[in-house]
């Protein structure tokens, strides 16, 4: 399966999260883990694309980003657990969409690398200015605060987005990437 991604986001201090957590207090949090992918040479990274095989509790997902004008296409593969885990333990990948989409791209290694796991509980709920996602997550002596809003227009979803931002009191912070942040974190240990 396939889409466009377009997301707006803002990292955030641990007092505005716990605020929104108070709005987000019905939603059940999810614990998602993302385990980064690349090739031992970094091709991925090269042609700045992100690939990860994400686990939730009973299934997980083979995903690959591929930067567009606006936003990321995203390739993505369900799995079910055990295979995935699997392919994280072997360090393989799964033949399907994605490696088909790698080998578009000029990607064709056999030779696959776990850069390691950034866990993350999500709070997640459709809003009527779109799928909003409040994250804290945790990768190696990091703890940070994520809010996340995927929209399917750029510059509504913009405009929207600060006016949220505004009526909460919260100053935007630019936020990179999960795996920006994750690879960012890495180089220090």
């Amino acid at each position: 399966m396939k889409h466009l991604e377009i997301e707006l986001k803002t990292l955030l201090k641990k007092e505005n999260y716990d605020h929104l957590k108070e709005q987000f207090s019905h939603i059940q949090p999810l614990l998602q883990k993302n385990y980064y992918i690349d090739t031992p040479d970094f091709q991925l990274r090269e042609k700045k694309v992100a690939m990860r095989i994400r686990t939730f509790s009973d299934w997980a997902e083979l995903t690959l980003k591929v930067p567009q004008t606006v936003g990321n296409m995203e390739y993505n593969q369900k799995l079910n657990l055990p295979e995935a885990e699997s392919y994280l333990e072997k360090q393989i990948l799964p033949q399907g969409l994605v490696l088909e989409k790698l080998a578009k791209i000029g990607i064709e290694s056999q030779d696959w690398f776990v850069l390691g796991c950034l866990a993350t509980i999500r709070y997640e709920t459709e809003t009527s200015i779109g799928l909003m996602a409040l994250d804290e997550s945790r990768y190696f002596n990091v703890i940070d605060y994520e809010l996340e809003l995927e929209v399917s227009d750029y510059e509504q979803g913009k405009r929207d987005f600060r006016q949220f931002l505004s009526e909460n009191g919260i100053t935007y912070q630019k936020a990179p990437s999960k795996l920006i942040r994750f690879i960012k974190s890495m180089k220090k240990c």
